[in-house]
């Protein structure tokens, strides 16, 4: 391996440590379709500005991780330190809740109800608190105790599910239905659109903010999480609306165990899979696309890359050890998948090529969560979060 540390566990001979997939379906030139149109994005950005305590979240310029990587620029946007909740999720079921409130007319009588691998949750259940409504957060068994103990400390009433994510999806809705609860979710169902379109819209910020920070600036390259594929679709849609056919390639970026997004392009439409193992990357362990964010991201995606775990602890221990005079970040697991996904291209030239990568490349990465579960965090990194960021 090159300058970077070699994965400390082996790579399964069925799955390969990175897969690429250029989206045949990618335009540049044609306008995005779906719902997250420019007036629907304005108003979350507007809204969520307005919330006390607001402020942009950092974007770090790492020229030391470029240098290593051989780029011209690396840039974090740093979400970790969102409305103090951890993560980009604060943006959006919060907003969603906000919006369902405004409409219901009050939030005392009102019950909601989400399923999440932890991130989104805890933006409901905050939003929830805030509206002063009850909560009800259902969890798949992936779910860690440490990531559950702080959705009950925001005051949210716990569901645990047998299985995976997206059976807490369909337990949560089922439920919902019975108990006449709302339910907050970042994806999509027939029948269930104007919600996750919310969700979406809050998401945008992040990439309105690094837009005004970059100050004219445009990155080559943007890499950006998976998952169902909300906060893909709401900076891609950003994007695209900020610089048009001149926008930069965009990279989703999952692991290799849960690449529903890369499978769908694959297989020409939205595709879902079976989860068989969790990720260490829990908040992207989706096997089923939103009908929405596949809408933006068919045509808006660039590339679709799946990267193995073993991938990950490298990635967060580079970003906190803050080498060579970069300011040591504090990334969770499923925060780092981008910087995870360069390490593993870096290490095949073939791959770095076919994503147009060389000395020239300006990066945008998203952090997209700091440290959601602390103990994760120390077992992996070997030191605490607080110690990192001292």
């Amino acid at each position: 391996m090159s300058a970077f540390t070699q994965p400390e566990t082996a790579m399964s001979a069925a799955r390969p440590a990175i897969e690429h997939l250029s989206n045949p379906h990618a335009d540049h030139a044609a306008p995005l379709p779906g719902v997250l149109t420019r007036e629907t994005r304005v108003e979350a950005q507007q809204a969520v500005r307005a919330w006390p305590g607001y402020a942009p979240t950092p974007l770090l310029d790492l020229p030391d991780l470029a240098r290593r990587l051989g780029v011209a620029a690396v840039r974090w946007k740093d979400e970790g330190g969102r409305f103090g909740l951890g993560s980009f999720k604060a943006l959006g079921g919060a907003y969603a809740v906000q919006r369902l409130v405004r409409q219901l007319g009050g939030g005392a009588d009102i019950t909601f109800a989400a399923a999440t691998d932890g991130n989104h949750g805890r933006s409901v259940a905050w939003g929830a608190r805030q509206a002063g409504a009850r909560c009800m957060i259902y969890l798949h068994a992936g779910v860690s105790a440490g990531r559950e103990a702080a959705l009950r400390a925001l005051g949210a009433d716990i569901v645990r599910v047998a299985g995976n994510y997206d059976d807490s999806v369909r337990q949560c809705a089922r439920d919902a239905a019975e108990n006449g609860w709302h339910v907050v979710s970042d994806t999509a169902w027939e029948g269930y659109r104007e919600v996750p379109t919310a969700v979406m819209a809050g998401y945008s910020l992040i990439a309105a903010e690094a837009i005004e920070q970059m100050a004219g600036e445009r990155p080559t390259h943007v890499l950006v999480q998976g998952g169902v594929g909300g906060v893909a679709a709401a900076i891609c849609a950003e994007l695209r609306d900020a610089w048009g056919a001149e926008a930069p390639r965009f990279v989703v970026v999952e692991p290799a165990l849960a690449a529903c997004l890369l499978e769908s392009a694959r297989h020409g439409g939205r595709t879902e899979i079976p989860i068989e193992d969790e990720t260490v990357m829990a908040g992207l362990s989706c096997g089923d696309p939103s009908p929405l964010a596949w809408e933006v991201l068919d045509p808006g995606a660039d590339d679709f890359v799946a990267v193995d775990d073993a991938w990950v602890p490298p990635a967060m221990r580079l970003l906190a050890d803050g080498e060579g005079g970069d300011r040591p970040v504090v990334a969770g697991e499923s925060g780092v998948a981008g910087l995870a996904a360069l390490l593993a291209a870096k290490e095949r030239p073939e791959m770095w090529a076919a994503l147009g990568l060389d000395a020239s490349s300006r990066v945008l990465l998203i952090g997209t969560e700091g440290a959601t579960d602390p103990d994760i965090y120390r077992q992996i990194v070997g030191r605490s979060p607080e110690a990192v960021a001292a």
